[in-house]
């Protein structure tokens, strides 16, 4: 679980949201996978057009499985090439 400083750094040069602070409840509403031990959500992102399509989503439950900026912007670059 990064810390709200290491969360910052990661979202300062994005230009997109990151979100930080999720608890149990935000977790199970977006379907992701709560560490019991731990007590902390697991990795979950989402590619979302601006009227709220999700466009793509990827949840891990582990570390593993983080999408780095550019492979997030290539999956971006993807989906925006298909018509329709």
């Amino acid at each position: 679980m990064d810390s709200e400083e290491d969360t910052a750094k990661v979202a300062a040069d994005l230009g997109f949201p990151v979100a930080y602070g999720m608890d149990r409840g935000m977790a199970d509403a977006i379907g992701a996978w709560w560490e019991e031990r731990r007590d902390h959500i697991q990795p979950s992102e989402f590619i979302i057009t601006q009227s709220g399509r999700v466009l793509s989503s990827t949840y891990s439950s582990s570390p593993v499985g983080r999408t780095d900026p550019e492979e997030a912007l290539a999956l971006v670059r993807i989906l925006a090439s298909r018509p329709g």
